[in-house]
């Protein structure tokens, strides 16, 4: 299902497109999925990413009830089976799931999402994550997402607040992680990549990749779905502001989502909580 390049890709560049590799009915599951966040926002429901833009932008990720409403793409679809090639390793759990609408109006494009990586934003690192991009609609590489190339081999920058007037305004502020440069003002000196994609196919990255989105078109919807996995070599990574005594606070709880809980195993311990699925091997 992947070749051998796409694989070499992947760990090399952190992102590969993945043209075709998801049938209709496929793409029915994942779209259902979509549509059941949408119908049951969660506690990180948001539209602050473009306050006081043009269009809307909707986001939503982590709801700790959705697994249930995820289980048939990681069970009935090829996703799991994608993951698992990529890595050449067997292991596959389902970490969380991340929803985006974002739509132009009348006259004018929405806001990009800026740049930034997701890995400062979670409690875990290693080699063996994947975020799989799957879109509803088809996309030109100028409304696609983009990247830096291999970046998820460099630093690890604080994380962006997604403030409308300064995209590298840090997440923690502690000077623990560096602060994210100015990519969109100085793109000529980063080697940038982003794909024309249409439904089938996704775009495979890795979370700790320098990425951000494009604008939506004017009078253009665009509604995309991550789905984000961990592996064998996963770690607990603590954050900026993580004390043994925060972590120790959060209480076994459905309303708490397992990320959370799996910091209880302390820094460094292997990333896992009995609440995520084992996906890949079935």
């Amino acid at each position: 299902m992947i070749d051998t390049n796409s694989i070499e890709r992947f760990h090399r560049d952190g992102v590969v497109p993945l043209y075709g590799v998801l049938n209709p009915a496929d793409l029915e599951i994942a779209r259902t999925a979509f549509d059941w966040s949408i119908s049951h926002p969660g506690r990180g429901a948001s539209k602050h990413l473009i306050a006081g833009s043009p269009g809307s932008f909707y986001g939503d990720l982590a709801n700790p009830n959705a697994f249930g409403a995820y289980a048939r793409a990681n069970t009935e679809t090829a996703l799991p089976d994608l993951v698992s090639a990529l890595w050449s390793k067997p292991d596959v759990w389902f970490m969380y799931e991340q929803v985006f609408v974002k739509t132009g109006d009348s006259e004018e494009a929405a806001r990009r999402t800026p740049w930034h990586q997701d890995v400062p934003y979670l409690p875990i690192e290693g080699d063996d994550l994947a975020v799989i991009w799957i879109p509803f609609e088809p996309l030109s590489e100028a409304e696609s997402l983009e990247f830096v190339v291999a970046s998820h081999h460099g630093t690890l920058f604080d994380g962006s607040r997604f403030d409308p007037d300064d995209a590298t305004l840090p997440l923690y502020g502690t000077r623990e992680l560096p602060r994210l440069p100015d990519i969109e003002a100085r793109r000529e000196d980063y080697e940038i990549v982003s794909f024309a994609v249409q439904p089938g196919d996704v775009v495979a990255f890795h979370p700790a990749m320098l990425h951000g989105g494009a604008p939506a078109a004017p009078n253009k919807r665009r509604n995309t779905l991550s789905l984000r996995y961990f592996g064998d070599d996963a770690r607990v990574a603590w954050r900026p502001g993580d004390t043994p005594e925060r972590v120790d606070a959060v209480t076994e709880s459905e309303s708490v989502h397992p990320m959370a809980l799996a910091k209880k195993a302390g820094k460094g311990a292997p990333f896992r909580h009995p609440r995520f699925p084992q996906v890949h091997p079935r």
